[in-house]
């Protein structure tokens, strides 16, 4: 009579099974394996952090109308520019009429601009006045922080007649929710932390770059800023139309984000001696 070795096969059944699945779970980790991804990697949709510019929201919650009509009241050319464009043709930019600039430097507290060098010298020695910007992330750490991290990062002043004081840019989150996740009253005190510590560091009142829209939905429409912090207001239409609440007129003006040679294009309100007053403090 044959004789069955139930034990020895069950044992050799079940290490042979245990190997297959040791195998399979080492495959699923290899570069490639099939649902495997990057942990960095940004979801669908979302862009990458670090990648976020003036106006980059404008479009997709304001619009875009025409460009402003003919004015007789004096306004200098200007462009903003951040590391998406990578190395500017200033020469080319100052022979349109474009006279000072805007760079950003830093985005939240994790993000340097790594073309600001080229950017923010190359429109210097080029003759014009120019100044850098910060795009504020308000869900990633506090006000003061992030306006340390910006001035550390090339967002300081002087007084060299050259060097326009800094900017905060507070928009759309272009990562998640609009408002950052912060209250009305949260984003105010937020903001008011910013601005209190870069003006502390480098002894001037930043700029606000913001759009009417906005400033309503997150701030509800605040007005306690007006009196201290130049206005810089995106708007892609004919004219300026409505500003928010406590400012009686725009500092600057940023009307298209597909101007000439670098896509963001704005109007500075006044002649050029009104920007070199204003880096001049």
């Amino acid at each position: 009579m044959p004789v069955h070795r139930s034990g020895t096969t069950g044992r050799s059944f079940a290490t042979a099974a245990g190997a297959l699945l040791a195998s399979l779970a080492l495959l699923l980790t290899l570069p490639g394996a099939a649902g495997a991804t990057t942990p960095a990697d940004p979801p669908a949709g979302i862009p990458e952090r670090g990648s976020a510019h003036m106006g980059m929201g404008v479009i997709e919650h304001d619009g875009q109308g025409g460009l402003p009509r003919a004015d007789r009241v004096v306004q200098t050319e200007g462009v903003d520019v951040s590391g998406h464009q990578g190395n500017v043709d200033w020469a080319s930019l100052w022979n349109s009429g474009v006279k000072w600039a805007y760079v950003k430097a830093t985005e939240g507290n994790y993000y340097k601009n790594p073309s600001f060098t080229q950017q923010y010298n190359g429109s210097y020695n080029i003759g014009m006045i120019r100044g850098a910007y910060h795009f504020g992330t308000p869900n990633d750490s506090s006000g003061a922080n992030q306006a340390n991290y910006f001035v550390d990062g090339g967002g300081g002043w002087s007084r060299d007649g050259k060097t326009l004081p800094g900017v905060l840019d507070i928009e759309w989150n272009p990562y998640g929710a609009q408002c950052y996740g912060k209250t009305q009253d949260q984003m105010i005190a937020w903001i008011r932390d910013f601005l209190t510590t870069y003006k502390a560091r480098t002894s001037r009142d930043a700029v606000i770059y913001t759009a009417t829209s906005w400033w309503k939905a997150c701030t509800g429409n605040y007005t306690g800023f007006g009196s201290t912090n130049p206005l810089w207001l995106a708007r892609y239409d004919t004219t300026i139309g409505e500003l928010p609440a406590g400012w009686g007129f725009q500092t600057i003006w940023q009307y298209t984000s597909t101007g000439p040679i670098v896509g963001d294009h704005n109007r500075f309100n006044g002649a050029l001696d009104r920007v070199q007053a204003l880096a001049n403090g």
